[in-house]
């Protein structure tokens, strides 16, 4: 009787044309799922998750606990053996005639085998599978108590467990769910429920009798790894692809030795593997090269066994990067990790960074091929994710384009989350790599799992949070070196939540390394604690000085590196200049490169920008300038615009080509002369070496980071202009008219003038920093800043304690300080609210399964403007995303002004993958982020409900904008924007 409940229905036609059964039996997919968690348990766990698990639920066993682990990921289903789920078989949007005529030999067989199904199927109460399996099961594996109320201490981790496998689905449920699942489960169905655990059981060779005293999972990290495990293995299972349907005339045994197989061959083919490496040198992994002694002084105090967190300090471009993979191979080596995963701040910087992850993997992996990842919303828009994919195929081209694309993020309209690839055509081929990508890891929270990654902070901020599927986010970082760049660049409540993923991954085993040019105090005495909170360890300083921080498993924190006033010193002389306006600063600027010179140019505000793009073009031609001299770059351009621009940059003032910068030459296509107006893009995100730079005032951090652009390749050095021939940056404020001698800082009141940049950046921390630069005028009324021996004392003058000012400052920085201190206390509640600590904060004790529970109160936790999303990577309103087509004069629509290219918005899913997988690619090449902002305040934009409703089968729950080719919107708020390919998107 058992073996009559369906978990799966041929819904694709997949078996039907491997000349397979129409549904799939319960126990063969539970058979399926507990195969591949043994699979991952051997291949992909790291041994400390591995050690985790095995205290939970093994008592110390290793073995044991693989067994038992397998025995309850299996048992994640068990819930469909219910009227509510099996009454949908043959129905709904994938009731073909040949599943309808399947569901009637079933219902008939299943009937007459005894499986007690109910007379009238509308009867049957509706609940959702995966609460019903949280109900019934803690009863058979031993506790008799209520699934909302355990009474007996022994038998609470038994319901702990089972609420876990209810989050197979994204949501820990609470108890009031389950209790309700429970009473909507016929006690007919508990013989059948019996069989199918004890089948299980017998399966996985595990003794039911002995749960109760081997699973004890208290460490909170165990708990949250096995749930994600469950996910995982579940997904793998459910792979079509990779596992085929049971026929009902084979024994359990049989099932089992295929499904043994089948998982064996999926994770062969997913490549999830640990990261199979050993010691090397660091000449190995980057030859020609030696370290440089801040990072040999690192080298030298990083633990020898065990896990990590490393703080590193240093300016850009001092070779923080390679530092940080070195630790990671040097960790993986100790620790056996799966891989690692590097966060960063921005989509473009992920995008150039994963050059120097994969080079890295080509000397550091050393047998076969892994997956490099790329995570972020944008990432299979980029050039890079479509060569890996092709890479991982060595077919030719056109098998290429076609194989292993099936359900490639098919719901970019939906989420926005994931999908497509670049608008050009890519080049086909198999470099000689070890860095590949299967589509597999596209799809939403997978791409973390992958062996490599490389993507957004975001991912590592929502893992934090009680967002959908969470705790497989948490899994794809717990066997990992996490490397988090750039970590001065965050805000409050993403540092919060930084500080609290530290304490999981401690916790949990694994590592984390942060890079920054300097740290606040604060931000590093909180990361260090964070860690020693997730260890259970007092942190133990030894007193030592440097800016390399490691603190290793037993809390015992080293410093080392030379003092930064005996380091190198970067020399960069600032000028701080009133802001004469868009058309005075465009001649001066073309005037000042005249004769040659790269200069960059980073404006606040995206409408500064365009304002001052606009002079410049206009008075190019009077100064001798030509447009493509010219170039400008900010976050309101679709990608299908802005990408070009970003690896036209590159590819002009990066490094150059791996031959160059082994040999030390400069990058041979780098121009005589150059203008690049930007915002904050090109502050973090590309890796571009500018001759000078003009910015607006900003916080002291962000400015001592543009620093880090400027003279930034030394093999340059010798052919810059003589203007330019020293490092200098020019930093313009707006005077205050009401108070001589100060900046403007505060945004405009009512009545009132101001500066918008106030919106962008706290008010006080750009007086705070004016200030600091102001006093620090030289003879010359220059500003002389080395780095890092200035960067502790200015961040920490901004940053630091509040400060007695004088008159005339003590106004201005009393009444901003005021309003700064709220803004933080605000971001600080915010993260307080959203996040999932391990440990409680009172009593320090391990968080148990209630408090995991979210429900489904809490939304995907995914960006793209979704109203009521609890998660969230970044405060502030969201933007809403929307598509941008353009509409011809004979109505047809196109991806691009002229018509060239065609839109398709029919329904490809079904009509091949290539196919499917261009159109998705388009898609979201053309979609745009419009500021939340335009929706309110003065002339608001309609509300996105308003706009006509796409009749697109491409298009379903997407917001559509169409543009006529000369821009302007004639459809979504038509009339109330404009866009340009080169400037990008404007209010009206």
């Amino acid at each position: 009787m058992y073996r009559l409940p369906w978990a799966k229905t041929d819904q694709r036609g997949a078996s039907h044309r491997r000349g397979g059964p129409d549904w799939n039996p319960l126990p063969a997919h539970l058979f399926d799922t507990a195969a591949t968690t043994l699979e991952l348990w051997d291949r992909y766990l790291s041994p400390a998750l591995r050690t985790r698990l095995a205290d939970a639920f093994g008592a110390g066993d290793e073995q044991l606990a693989r067994s038992v682990i397998a025995f309850y990921a299996a048992l994640h289903d068990l819930g469909k053996a219910s009227p509510a789920f099996l009454s949908q078989f043959g129905r709904g949007r994938y009731a073909t005639s040949r599943l309808r005529r399947a569901r009637q030999l079933w219902e008939t067989a299943a009937r007459a085998g005894g499986l007690p199904l109910p007379a009238d199927w509308a009867a049957a109460r509706w609940v959702r599978h995966e609460h019903v399996t949280a109900a019934v099961l803690p009863r058979l594996t031993g506790c008799d108590c209520s699934p909302a109320d355990c009474h007996n201490r022994a038998h609470r981790q038994l319901l702990a467990v089972a609420y876990s496998l209810a989050g197979h689905h994204g949501h820990i449920p609470d108890t009031d769910t389950v209790s309700r699942a429970l009473g909507a489960t016929p006690a007919e169905w508990t013989p059948v429920h019996q069989q199918i655990v004890q089948a299980v059981a017998a399966a996985t060779d595990v003794d039911l009798t002995r749960l109760i005293s081997i699973v004890q999972p208290q460490r909170p990290s165990a708990l949250t790894a096995f749930t994600g495990l469950v996910v995982l293995s579940d997904w793998i299972a459910s792979d079509e692809t990779h596992f085929t349907y049971r026929k009902t005339s084979e024994s359990d045994a049989e099932w089992f030795t295929k499904s043994r197989a089948e998982a064996e061959d999926a994770l062969t083919s997913l490549r999830l593997d640990r990261w199979h490496t050993s010691d090397t040198t660091w000449e190995h992994l980057w030859p020609g090269t030696s370290p440089r002694p801040f990072q040999s002084e690192a080298m030298r105090i990083m633990p020898t066994n065990g896990p990590a967190l490393v703080i590193v300090e240093s300016d850009t471009g001092s070779g923080k990067t390679r530092l940080a993979l070195w630790c990671a191979h040097h960790l993986a080596v100790r620790n056996g990790y799966q891989g690692l995963y590097m966060a960063m701040p921005t989509r473009a910087a992920t995008n150039q960074t994963a050059a120097e992850i994969e080079a890295f993997m080509n000397r550091s992996v050393h047998t076969g091929t892994a997956n490099l990842a790329i995570v972020h919303g944008t990432a299979a828009a980029t050039q890079t994710v479509h060569r890996l994919i092709d890479a991982a195929r060595p077919a030719p081209p056109h098998e290429a384009a076609d194989s292993a694309i099936e359900d490639l993020l098919g719901f970019v309209t939906d989420t926005l989350d994931t999908c497509a690839h670049p608008a050009d055509t890519p080049q086909h081929h198999t470099p000689a790599g070890r860095a590949v990508l299967d589509p597999w890891y596209l799809r939403r929270c997978l791409g973390l799992i992958a062996t490599f990654g490389i993507g957004t902070i975001d991912q590592l901020v929502l893992a934090t949070q009680k967002s959908r599927h969470w705790f497989l986010r948490m899994l794809g970082l717990m066997g990992k070196t996490v490397i988090i760049d750039e970590a001065h660049a965050y805000e409050l409540y993403q540092q919060d939540l930084l500080t609290t993923a530290v304490e999981w991954l401690a916790d949990a085993g694994a590592s984390v390394v942060v890079l920054s040019a300097t740290l606040p105090a604060s931000v590093r005495q909180a990361l260090t604690t964070a860690w020693c909170t997730g260890l259970g360890n007092p942190l133990q300083d030894t007193g030592e000085s440097g800016p390399i921080t490691v603190v290793d498993s037993t809390g015992r924190l080293r410093r080392a590196g030379p003092p930064a006033d005996q380091t190198p010193q970067l020399h960069t002389a600032i000028q701080l200049d009133n802001d004469p306006g868009p058309e005075k600063l465009a001649a001066q600027l073309l005037r000042h490169a005249a004769d040659g010179g790269c200069t960059g140019v980073i404006r606040t505000r995206v409408t500064s920008a365009v304002a001052l793009y606009e002079q410049v073009r206009a008075q190019a031609a009077q100064h001798g300038w030509h447009d493509d001299e010219l170039i400008l770059l900010h976050g309101q351009l679709m990608p299908r615009h802005r990408q070009p621009i970003e690896e036209h940059l590159t590819h002009l003032l990066g490094p150059g080509t791996e031959a160059t910068r082994r040999q030390q030459q400069p990058n041979p296509h780098r121009p005589h002369r150059l203008l690049v107006i930007a915002t904050q893009v090109i502050e973090q995100s590309l890796d571009l070496d500018f001759d000078h730079m003009t910015a607006d005032l900003a916080p002291i951090d962000l400015l001592i980071q543009r620093r880090g652009r400027v003279h930034r390749h030394p093999v340059n050095d010798p052919h810059r202009p003589n203007w330019c021939n020293q490092p200098g940056m020019r930093i313009l404020y707006i005077p205050d008219p009401a108070t001589p001698g100060l900046p403007q800082v505060e945004p405009p009141a009512p009545g009132k003038p101001g500066n918008a940049d106030g919106y962008v950046y706290s008010p006080y921390t750009l007086a705070a920093t004016y200030r600091q630069l102001h006093t620090r005028c030289g003879p010359d009324g220059r500003v002389h800043l080395s780095t890092p021996r200035d960067s502790s004392t200015l961040i920490e003058a901004v940053y630091g304690p509040r400060p007695e000012p004088e008159h005339p400052w003590a106004p201005l920085l009393d009444r901003t300080w005021t309003d700064w201190q709220n803004d933080l206390s605000a971001e600080k509640a915010e993260a307080t609210a959203r996040a999932v600590h391990p440990y409680t904060a009172r009593k320090r004790t391990p968080v148990g399964v209630k408090e995991l529970a979210s429900g489904t109160a809490h939304g995907d936790g995914d960006e793209g403007g979704l109203a009521g999303i609890r998660a969230v990577s970044r405060l502030g309103d969201p933007s809403i995303t929307a598509i941008c087509l353009y509409q011809q004069p004979n109505n047809s629509l196109s991806y691009d002004p002229a018509g060239s290219l065609p839109a398709n918005l029919t329904d490809t899913r079904a009509s091949g993958t290539a196919a499917h997988r261009q159109q998705q690619r388009d898609l979201l090449l053309n979609t745009l982020a419009i500021p939340a902002t335009w929706f309110r305040g003065t002339r608001p934009l309609p509300s996105p409900e308003t706009w006509p409703v796409p009749n697109e089968p491409a298009l379903t729950r997407a917001h559509m904008i169409l543009l006529a080719p000369d821009g302007t919107c004639i459809s979504g708020p038509a009339g109330r924007i404009t866009y340009n390919p080169t400037t990008g998107l404007s209010k009206r």
